[in-house]
């Protein structure tokens, strides 16, 4: 196993030019912001060790991305059976992760004018034009539905991944002749390869030009993804990780399949250090501040990935301890899967499956890290241990939630609440409360509730910082002479911004 514990970035003009250098004598430190801890790095080699021994794969690459760095990278195996080893340059698919590429060239041509996620799919191809819905009150597809894969399409892995070869020339009729339905559109998440080869063919109708130059010329040649295609012909010779399938007690090549119309869906070929720059391009979009958009796509854009059509399915977490509490609540949002995770805050997901390949990616956008894995093994994806991965990361305290930035006005407020705690009585919050406050509780009450929690926890001299949850509202915890106040402050959405309600907490010692 070759192991290259940090890689450094350039960074250009552009957004992200990042140029792989690997630096065999560089040293984490812990000022560095891509640094992962010894700790989690042993972790990581074991969970991705464990899985190997799971499910034997020819070869194998993952890595750690980490506040735009790649954090860690691993080798492992060969690109081809008793031939070379995999090498950071090796090409891999990475099947359906493709989508969110198709799902960025969607909003983006959304943001450029070019389309609205509410248009009719028809509008864009019109051989759908005259398809025939499964009942007279279906919902005709709209290009948000084919995003979130609501469109009522049959789910079609094992078919759609044979559909690579397809020309673009024989999509057309297959389009035109329509398809059978699974259910009515709109209804319920069935996820659809055919759906998102209907995306690629809107981006080329869309933008004038085929999706794979669109996607190559806006998305990837900005990024400096230099490395990565749709076309496995322009793959250098010896660069391309072949795929394989265990059959008969043997590894049985699969079919080097050539580009095409279902591309979309799971085409794009890259290699580990192109797709950490896609991965720090994300992660980039998070936290929402001020300052120049200057990758891409706008950073707001990037965010509009994680929203979907709020079909939600209950899991246990893949890969957690046993007994573990955590559960995800999956959605498919544009192009990943998205999911709170009680580690890692939000994550976006996905899963690539394709004859010879595997793979699978977790991004915590929240905490600015991402992981992920390529395998040469048909459907052999390492989910397991890429969640696991930012797992021990996590538990090392090395990622956060990003805090929230505090509005001064939150310690104006919480400062003349002390001060009207003090007073035993509102006074000093005049003119700072919201038109509610005085109706919900009486002043009056409010001076029995200051004195009832003095009689608790006595006088509070000092407060622990702000912990703001929002721009306008915070939890504060005061200190006080037999306790403390745990409590909270939420402004009303009124300019200016005035109470709306007050809580407060006696924690007597």
């Amino acid at each position: 196993m070759t192991t290259v514990k940090n890689v450094k970035y350039v960074k250009c003009a552009a957004f992200a030019a990042w140029l792989a250098v690997p630096d065999s004598a560089y040293a984490q430190d812990k000022a560095e912001t891509g640094y992962v801890p010894p700790t989690a790095l042993v972790e990581i080699g074991d969970a991705f060790a464990k899985f190997r021994e799971r499910t034997p794969v020819p070869g194998m690459v993952y890595a750690v991305v980490k506040d735009g760095k790649l954090a860690t990278l691993s080798m492992v195996g060969v690109q081809t059976i008793g031939g070379a080893p995999v090498q950071l340059d090796t090409r891999f698919r990475i099947a359906s992760m493709s989508k969110a590429f198709t799902a960025l060239a969607i909003l983006k041509l959304r943001d450029d004018g070019r389309l609205a996620l509410d248009d009719l799919a028809e509008k864009h191809i019109p051989q759908m034009r005259g398809w025939k819905y499964p009942t007279s009150d279906a919902p005709r597809i709209r290009i948000r539905d084919l995003l979130a894969h609501v469109g009522g399409f049959v789910t079609d892995d094992p078919w759609g991944d044979r559909q690579q070869v397809l020309s673009e020339a024989e999509f057309t009729p297959m389009i035109a002749a329509g398809v059978p339905w699974s259910r009515v559109g709109q209804g319920a998440h069935e996820y659809s390869n055919f759906g998102y080869a209907l995306l690629g063919r809107i981006v080329t109708n869309a933008s004038g030009r085929p999706y794979q130059a669109y996607i190559r010329d806006t998305i990837m040649r900005p990024l400096d993804m230099a490395s990565t295609t749709y076309d496995i012909a322009k793959v250098p010779t010896g660069k391309l990780a072949i795929g394989y399938r265990w059959e008969g007690e043997q590894w049985v090549e699969e079919p080097s399949m050539r580009d095409g119309a279902f591309g979309a869906m799971g085409g794009v070929i890259t290699t580990a250090p192109d797709y950490a720059k896609w991965l720090s391009f994300l992660l980039s979009a998070w936290p929402a501040r001020d300052g120049a958009d200057i990758g891409p796509v706008r950073r707001s854009t990037v965010r509009e990935m994680a929203q979907g059509l709020n079909f939600v399915r209950i899991a246990p977490r893949n890969g957690a301890a046993a007994g573990d509490k955590c559960v995800h609540a999956i959605a498919y949002g544009m192009g990943m899967r998205v999911t709170p995770d009680c580690d890692l805050g939000l994550t976006l997901s996905h899963g690539g499956g394709y004859p010879g390949y595997g793979s699978f990616v977790v991004l915590a956008p929240e905490r600015g890290v991402a992981a992920f894995g390529f395998t040469n093994r048909t459907y052999q994806a390492p989910s397991v241990p890429v969640w696991q991965s930012l797992w021990a990361i996590a538990k090392t305290d090395a990622i956060g939630p990003r805090p929230i930035p505090l509005n001064p006005l939150l310690g104006q407020m919480q400062d003349a609440a002390r001060a009207a705690y003090l007073a035993g009585n509102l006074n000093p919050l005049d003119g700072k409360l919201a038109m509610n406050f005085p109706l919900d509780r009486s002043s009056e009450n409010w001076t029995k509730e200051f004195a009832r929690i003095k009689g608790v926890v006595g006088e509070c001299s000092t407060a622990e910082p702000l912990a703001p949850t929002g721009n306008l509202s915070t939890a504060f915890r005061w200190n006080c002479a037999k306790g403390k106040i745990d409590g909270q402050i939420l402004l009303a959405p009124t300019n200016p911004p005035t109470i709306q309600a007050l809580r407060l907490f006696p924690q007597p010692d």
